[in-house]
């Protein structure tokens, strides 16, 4: 076989001779939709038969005036077009009607869903023009026959070939970095989803069960815009306390509703259990996350809020925060960033805002120490705290360094006998004087009660507490119905205090008075015991560190014991921490809410135990993202709290 290509009658032919001899034409119209054919446009074969291009004798007659006729379709100005000569019905092939939703089931790929992990395939073919809003997370309704709807989220995407073809060559890829954008029919756009729950129509309304029916193919599927629909797919409570709003990749998820943005609230009633409050929650978040920020707004919520009491009372909650950078105090003021506009918009969501006024900032008197307040305006009390605190807690003094053969001697024989001899009212000065008397240590060690060499350890552990204690300013325990009270936020600050040891002592000190009065049998402090209470704990990691000391395993114990009945005693703890990971566990696994922004470290994103889905997203929040993961609330979920703290936040 040979193919020829000429210039006949100033047009370019091409003609192929078979071993039969028969001949075939294409006309340079036909030509012109072939290959580019680049560089070779102008080559003439060599060879043998080849000859100058006047040789066209070789070219049969009729191959000439086929191309021409061809050419005299394409070139003339009348505008006929040589397909119209055919004379062939044309149809209209534009879709009736418009599209809705976003794609449809695909059956392609397998639809099935099963109890098992890892058996359920739901794919959802996503068309053109919807592709690009597509995203991860993204919260899909596949509707069912009957009205019931399947809700899901979206858990990945992928292209695929529309028709089969190798675009890994060197043509494919040049042609394709020459073009600007591709041609979306050219593929398939598939998203897999995951069902998370059936939404139906129950007799109080919209209600949720398990996934348990598979949709049939071809099902329209729509993106999640209506609120209801949305919070009962998730489980989120309609009413509660408001934590930020609902979004996926830091972006708010919308509605069709006034507002259209979705609230994520806290359930903060008794009619599925106790108030989630008293479960405790943990904000969690590396330095400039925005969890000093988010803490602000969520105990502002609380504030003002009522809860029922064992013996039937509705008291205000009291909250009680200690406060290391002393950030909290400002809660007292008006935000000036919370303008008109903005605040009507909190009003119209239900979110409370504004400084609270019943704010109080009690000061610990620590020797020298000085207190400035020139960045808040609440009201000031200062206290001390009494020797006779370590009565009931001994490891207030005895520090971390006592083993517990010193700690049982501490506690056993040394302080019962000091407190016998000058009852509650001892001081520490007192207790100096009586621990450096060589007659003690000499009558104690004849006796066989405090071996001398323990009786030295204890007396060098127990020192430099002098200007902690028995201060010049009231004693706390003379304040405990000012420092607790219903409806009102006490706020301790230790930014003042250059003293790692004091502080300590100062917080664990009151944190136990408040938890052992609740926890308490017959309390010495009603006020504390009929007072619903939130126990905040900034930089919570720093007091609740898991260590193999004395003092370390009876303040966990502690604070175990408070997270065990909180529910009970209406005790919640509220801890703000950098490095989760350093909480002690058994405290840990009682916290029921878990606000986590961002964090960089592994070992401090692993140790929040969230889904690995949301636990990839966390190193990558921005300032104010955060997932919310609470167990008995709702679903795991991604939210935006408010842009703007809804009380005074940062220093001028």
């Amino acid at each position: 076989m040979k193919t020829t290509q000429k210039k006949v009658r100033g047009r370019v032919c091409e003609w192929t001779t078979g071993r039969t001899g028969e001949t075939r034409f294409t006309p340079d119209a036909v030509i012109g939709t072939m290959v580019d054919l680049g560089d070779f446009e102008d080559h003439e074969s060599e060879g043998p038969d080849s000859g100058e291009s006047g040789s066209g004798a070789d070219v049969p007659e009729e191959a000439a005036d086929t191309a021409e006729t061809a050419d005299a379709g394409v070139e003339s100005g009348d505008g006929s077009d040589p397909d119209a000569a055919a004379d062939f019905d044309t149809y209209d092939v534009t879709p009736v009607g418009s599209d809705h939703g976003v794609g449809t089931v695909a059956v392609s790929e397998g639809l099935r869903i099963s109890e098992e992990d890892g058996e359920t395939s739901l794919i959802a073919y996503v068309t053109a023009d919807n592709r690009p809003q597509v995203r991860i997370g993204r919260y899909l309704i596949v509707p069912y026959p009957n009205g019931e709807r399947l809700f899901c989220r979206v858990t990945g995407l992928e292209y695929a070939q529309e028709f089969h073809s190798d675009d890994a060559t060197e043509i494919h890829a040049r042609r394709a970095m020459r073009r600007e954008t591709i041609d979306e029919a050219d593929y398939k756009f598939l998203a897999e989803l995951e069902p998370m729950a059936v939404v139906f129509e129950g007799e109080d309304g919209l209600t949720r069960r398990m996934p348990d029916r598979v949709p049939k193919p071809e099902t329209t599927v729509r993106e999640a815009t209506d609120e209801a629909e949305i919070k009962t797919g998730l489980k989120i409570p309609e009413e509660g306390v408001f934590l930020g709003h609902l979004s996926v990749g830091g972006e708010k998820v919308r509605t069709a509703a006034e507002p259209p943005t979705i609230d994520y609230r806290l359930t903060d009633d008794y009619e599925d259990g106790d108030p989630l409050v008293f479960r405790h929650t943990l904000v969690a978040g590396g330095t400039g996350s925005g969890k000093t920020h988010a803490a602000k707004n969520v105990l502002r919520q609380y504030l003002g809020r009522t809860y029922r009491m064992g013996d039937g009372r509705t008291p205000e909650l009291a909250v009680v925060q200690f406060d290391p950078q002393d950030e909290y105090a400002q809660m007292h003021d008006d935000n000036p960033a919370v303008d008109d506009e903005y605040a009507r918009r909190l009003e119209r969501e239900g979110i409370e805002h504004g400084g609270y006024d019943d704010t109080k900032v009690f000061v610990p008197k620590v020797g020298s120490a000085t207190y400035a307040a020139d960045h808040h305006r609440a009201e000031q009390v200062e206290f001390t705290l009494p020797f006779s605190m370590v009565r009931d807690n001994p490891w207030l003094v005895a520090g971390s360094g006592l083993n517990d053969n010193q700690y049982g001697a501490f506690v056993n024989v040394l302080l019962p006998r000091f407190f016998d001899r000058h009852g509650d009212g001892g001081t520490y000065d007192q207790f100096q004087t009586y621990i450096d008397d060589p007659a003690l240590k000499e009558e104690l060690d004849e006796s066989g009660q405090v071996h001398e060499a323990t009786f030295d350890a204890i007396r060098r552990r127990v020192r430099g507490f002098g200007h902690v204690f028995d201060q010049g300013a009231r004693p706390i325990t003379d304040l405990v119905n000012d420092f607790v009270r219903p409806g009102g936020l006490t706020t301790v600050p230790t930014y003042h205090l250059s003293d790692s040891r004091a502080t300590e002592t100062v917080v664990l000190a009151l944190a136990s008075l408040l938890v052992d009065q609740k926890l308490s049998n017959d309390p010495d402090f009603e006020r504390i015991e009929e007072t619903p209470l939130i126990l905040g704990l900034d930089e919570a990691h720093t007091f609740l560190t898991d260590a193999e000391s004395v003092q370390a395993r009876k303040v966990i114990g502690k604070f175990a014991d408070a997270a065990k009945q909180g529910r009970k005693e209406r005790l919640g703890l509220f801890l703000v921490t950098q490095d989760p990971q350093d909480v002690a566990e058994p405290v840990f696994k009682q916290v029921n809410t878990r606000l986590v922004l961002n964090l960089g470290d592994e070992d401090a994103i692993r140790s929040v135990n969230i889904p690995s889905n949301l636990e990839d997203k966390v190193p990558y929040m921005e300032k104010g993202q955060m997932v919310v993961y609470s167990p008995d609330n709702s679903e795991p979920v991604e939210c935006l709290g408010l842009p703007r703290c809804v009380t005074r936040h940062g220093r001028d």
